[in-house]
């Protein structure tokens, strides 16, 4: 049994009536009081009734917190996330589902954060997931049958070392959380497609975000991609840059009135210089010295990433490789990675990433050998980032097709 309308056990519909009974006080509140609304917040809890009613009386309290009766009408996104956040509505599946896409590429996630708040990230995807949910109800009405759930189209060509800012991750991290709680089986599947090398590691960042469900309904796809895509969604819905036919009324084949397409932010939107950031260590390079911090990488693909501070002076940085961890090692004795150079982390907070290609051990060398008086304390984050190893290739849920798919742990 699905737990859908239509298609319960007995002791599902026995659950969907006491849910109804518990939440009579705050039905009114809700944004659908119907059968189909009430048992998605039931199978996010599998059926527990006591669950999904701590659930969705969370929820009540989110939309008033966030005022999110009022978000579509009432508030509008600041001008920088309306024109540099990629994404948009376009088309409907075969299903009749709306249809999402996110660009990931051409995104520049420290520009944005240095023009907007995090709090207007948030209201801004609320925002989206309020507009899809009244086109969901649109395509009922239209359809005569229950649409509640949209697809997604990830395309994450050009994914980056950019994109992996931690403050960004934090913050989609949090977005992909608030999605979880607040809009229960609002997603029915996610195509992740032109997935660099690099996707591995991002996915790994975020994917404890997910609930094992969700993550079922995520799909990677390989070369064949525009061929899955077209087994879901009709050529005429489909953007032309994508494989399909839908081109916006000039012939754009990027539909780029529906999908925003974006580039780096302009300076001139910066309302500050950095992210204030909370660091997990500190040390002090005294004066005339300098200090190393050794990663062992064991297989290539990882990603180094490291965030710095320096109180009231600037500091030397740079990153080396060696063979074996333990042994200290003169700068000029081994491989220079990142060349070092002086950094004025006591102005602005110095970030960075790195790809390590071949296994060993990393060495981040914190360079004050210039100073003669002065000692420096440096506050830091360093974090080896791991690829999702653990994919492998499962069977499509339709037709047999064959999909690359996160395999779960």
């Amino acid at each position: 049994m699905s737990g859908r309308v239509g298609d319960l056990s007995p002791k599902q519909a026995e659950a969907l009536e006491q849910f109804r009974s518990k939440i009579q006080d705050v039905l009114p509140q809700l944004p659908a009081q119907h059968d189909h609304f009430l048992l998605r917040w039931l199978r996010a809890r599998n059926f527990s009734v006591q669950k999904s009613e701590a659930m969705l009386r969370k929820h009540l309290e989110f939309r008033k917190h966030m005022k999110v009766d009022a978000i579509i009408t009432d508030w509008h996104p600041p001008e920088v996330i309306e024109k540099y956040l990629s994404g948009g509505m376009c088309g409907y599946d075969r299903e009749g589902s709306p249809i999402w896409y996110d660009v990931i590429g051409p995104m520049d996630p420290k520009g944005l954060f240095l023009s907007a708040s995090k709090q207007d990230f948030i209201k801004s995807k609320i925002r989206d997931c309020e507009m899809l949910q009244q086109e969901c109800n649109r395509q009922s009405e239209r359809l005569g049958r229950n649409i509640e759930s949209i697809t997604m189209i990830y395309d994450v060509e050009g994914l980056g070392l950019k994109h992996l800012w931690k403050p960004a991750i934090d913050t989609y991290g949090e977005i992909l959380q608030m999605f979880e709680d607040n809009y229960p089986e609002g997603l029915k599947r996610l195509f992740v497609i032109k997935a660099p090398k690099l996707f591995p590691v991002a996915y790994n960042l975020v994917k404890h975000f997910l609930s094992e469900v969700t993550r079922q309904k995520i799909y990677i796809l390989g070369g064949n991609w525009q061929e899955v895509l077209l087994k879901y969604i009709d050529a005429e819905e489909l953007p032309a840059i994508y494989g399909g036919k839908a081109t916006d009324p000039d012939g754009d084949p990027h539909c780029r009135t529906r999908i925003n397409l974006v580039g780096p932010v302009p300076p001139s939107y910066y309302v500050r210089d950095h992210v204030r950031v909370d660091y997990e260590q500190c040390m002090t390079v005294n004066r005339g010295s300098s200090q190393q911090l050794d990663y062992e990488i064991l297989f290539p693909g990882c990603v180094l990433r490291w965030q710095f501070a320096c109180e009231s002076a600037d500091i030397g940085f740079g990153v080396f490789l060696k063979t074996r961890k333990g042994e200290w090692k003169k700068a000029s004795e081994m491989q220079e990675i990142i060349p070092s150079q002086r950094y004025n982390a006591h102005l602005v907070p110095e970030d960075g990433s790195l790809t390590c290609e071949r296994p060993g051990v990393y060495v981040l060398r914190f360079d004050n050998t210039y100073s003669i008086f002065h000692a420096k304390r440096v506050s830091y984050t360093v974090e080896v980032l791991l690829p999702d190893r653990l994919q492998s290739q499962r069977e499509g849920q339709t037709n047999g097709t064959s999909e690359k798919s996160s395999h779960h742990v």
